[in-house]
């Protein structure tokens, strides 16, 4: 397989969406994105799905990151863990190592942008948008992994 991941869609009728170059790869209208897509983008604007109980997760990733090496004196720029990323929630992640297996959670690029500013306004504009700290599942519990909107809005409070 050359180091490269299948990836299928079982809601799609098991057809195959190609092969990516990671394991359960970000998905973005309906495509694999890789490195090569990135071009001027500064990062984008996601939602994890566990397809298991259906909780959610909306966040932002920067392509990205300026490092300082060690004993230099410039910053040097280069691609931050974006393809591995899972978010910061503590909870999807615990759900995440608990349950085992990454293919349970599908990962949706919802917009890309080309700086750091929109990347910031367009994830709390989704975070607002889906009502992340008030929707709930069927069951009563909470639909989203998201706890705050710009640690100043939290869940405790609306919940």
């Amino acid at each position: 397989m050359n180091g490269n991941f299948e990836r299928t869609d079982q809601g799609q009728g098991g057809t195959p969406l190609g092969s990516s170059t990671y394991p359960n790869p970000w998905m973005y209208c309906g495509n694999i994105f890789e490195s090569c897509d990135i071009g001027d983008s500064y990062g984008f604007v996601y939602r994890i799905t566990n397809l298991l109980n259906g909780k959610q997760y909306i966040g932002r990733k920067y392509f990205y990151q300026l490092r300082k090496p060690r004993g230099k004196n410039r910053r040097v720029r280069s691609e931050s863990d974006w393809k591995k990323y899972y978010g910061s929630s503590d909870e999807l992640n615990a759900e995440r190592i608990g349950v085992g297996n990454n293919a349970f959670f599908r990962r949706e690029i919802l917009s890309v942008h080309p700086t750091k500013g929109k990347v910031n306004f367009e994830e709390t504009k989704q975070l607002f948008l889906h009502n992340v700290l008030t929707e709930a599942l069927d069951d009563g519990t909470p639909k989203y992994y998201n706890s705050n909107i710009l640690g100043r809005y939290y869940r405790k409070d609306y919940f």
